[in-house]
């Protein structure tokens, strides 16, 4: 009993740490709707995964986590336009970051969602998909999920120092090359992907790990590609942050974190060990391979 409602506490505080959040950088973005408009955008990231759990958990699903994941994406990086919209700081550098989110949004929603109708399942929830609280707990981290990774973009589309419309500058070169990190990341990404589900298709490699291609770099060469392609949306917006709304940088350090500290690389090792741990094969290709960064093997 203890456990459960302290994954609900938990869980409570991610929200109001959201909200904390958002009051704090507030000052300084457009508002929506007569809101602050970074509030509006944590109070969607988590509301939206509240109302997903309640069917989810009424019939013990995971089935659509991760398309609900990706539609917050696009419903809070929408409510961002809106309020530069009305704020009229609408412009070109808004418009490209803006598809750069919805590009990675809409690939991964769709690899997510035929993987998981492939698989029939996502063994990460096989137990907590029937523990209420514990399923709550992981879908509201889903919305903190969601809100911090797009903090930065978040911040450089809302915040008050980008230009009105009509009054447009020049896009920075730090934004350029945000935008090129940006690019080699989500290639990082998809490549890796593509390579890791043609190995997976292919029948003679069944029960093995895949060490070719990117994965002959990089164990994780997707998680990778992931934390650049966020680092690179970061550094896009430099131009822009201005006193607290340097907090941006709180992105790519939460994409860093969760994805080599929290339910990323931890939970795919461990069953990666499960699975390999006694072959002395699959040993010496994670001592000679990179965990995380792409990088060529040690002799």
């Amino acid at each position: 009993m203890g456990d459960k409602v302290g994954r609900i506490v938990i869980a409570l505080g991610m929200f109001g740490f959201a909200i904390g959040l958002a009051a704090l950088l507030g000052g300084s973005a457009a508002p929506l709707a007569g809101m602050q408009g970074l509030i509006v955008c944590a109070v969607a990231s988590i509301g939206i995964q509240w109302i997903g759990f309640i069917p989810a958990s009424l019939i013990q699903t995971e089935s659509f986590y991760d398309i609900v994941g990706s539609m917050t994406y696009l419903t809070v990086l929408a409510l961002a336009l809106l309020a530069a919209h009305e704020s009229a700081i609408f412009g070109l550098q808004t418009l490209v970051t803006a598809a750069m989110v919805a590009i990675w949004t809409l690939r991964l929603g769709t690899f997510l969602y035929r993987r998981i109708h492939r698989a029939g399942r996502d063994p990460r929830f096989d137990t907590i998909k029937t523990e209420p609280a514990t399923f709550f707990f992981a879908w509201t981290a889903q919305g903190l999920w969601v809100f911090m990774t797009l903090l930065a973009v978040l911040i450089s589309i809302t915040g008050s120092s980008k230009p009105g419309v009509g009054a447009e500058t020049p896009i920075h070169i730090v934004t350029w090359l945000g935008w090129a990190v940006w690019v080699l990341g989500f290639g990082i990404e998809v490549v890796s992907d593509r390579q890791k589900s043609s190995f997976n298709a292919t029948p003679e490699n069944k029960g093995r790990w895949i060490d070719t291609g990117l994965w002959r770099l990089s164990q994780h060469p997707n998680y990778f590609g992931e934390w650049l392609l966020w680092t690179g949306l970061f550094i896009a917006g430099i131009p822009d942050y201005q006193d607290l709304e340097w907090l941006a940088c709180l992105s790519p350090i939460f994409v860093l974190v969760l994805l080599t500290r929290g339910s990323g690389i931890p939970l795919l090792d461990e069953r990666a060990l499960k699975k390999w741990g006694q072959n002395p094969e699959y040993m010496a290709y994670r001592e000679r391979t990179s965990t995380f960064v792409c990088w060529p093997p040690r002799t």
